[in-house]
């Protein structure tokens, strides 16, 4: 049997006490939006005695009872359960709820170029384009995404690009039978932007 190294050991007591500030935590960040133990529970899905456990510390939190709440309450994950921020290259996703869409960020907010992936759901199919500046350059993960950008209507597939200035309207979302996964890239005004496929993307490779 191998003993805990001192480091170990710290780490292990650093989560513990991180774990028990988790129940004060969810109770008040969900007294703060002015949701009672009942609301809670419809919105998130989980039962009232388990909120109510999670908050007294009688039950141990897991992600798949903390994720939830994270959209609930609409806070990142790291403000439940108070993780270190400082020394960690890692960017934390927070994923939150926009516009009926999952958005994870992939960049640090505040920079010039600023990525997310996002899923949108198969009943994300109502175009409403809008404008603004910037350009903006999309990359489809899975699924089919239906962007509609000025008079054009497009579908593309696993792969395929587009990347386009903003001020001209556009909208970007489900084709209404499947969900898709698009990976958003979007930048400051000032780039010259072009529409393009995988077709374009391979030619410019070569």
């Amino acid at each position: 049997m191998g003993t805990m190294t001192d480091e170990s050991s710290g780490t292990a007591g650093a989560l513990a006490a991180a774990l028990e500030m988790v129940g004060p935590r969810l109770r008040r960040v969900r007294e703060q939006r002015g949701l009672t133990l009942t609301d809670a529970a419809l919105e998130s899905g989980i039962s009232k005695s388990t909120l109510s456990r999670l908050e007294t510390g009688q039950r141990k939190p897991s992600l798949e009872l903390l994720l939830p709440l994270t959209q609930t309450y609409r806070v990142p994950l790291d403000d439940l359960v108070g993780a270190p921020e400082v020394g960690d290259p890692r960017i934390r996703l927070k994923p939150r709820r926009v516009n009926g869409r999952t958005v994870l960020p992939l960049t640090r907010p505040g920079g010039g170029i600023q990525a997310w992936k996002i899923v949108i759901p198969r009943t994300q199919s109502d175009p409403q384009p809008r404008t603004h500046d910037g350009f903006e350059w999309l990359y489809v993960l899975s699924g089919r995404m239906r962007l509609v950008l000025g008079e054009q209507d497009l579908v593309l597939g696993i792969g395929e690009a587009a990347e386009f200035d903003t001020q001209v309207p556009h909208w970007f979302g489900s084709t209404g039978r499947e969900p898709a996964e698009v990976l958003s890239i979007f930048g400051r005004p000032g780039e010259r932007m072009h529409l393009h496929g995988e077709q374009a993307m391979m030619e410019a490779a070569h």
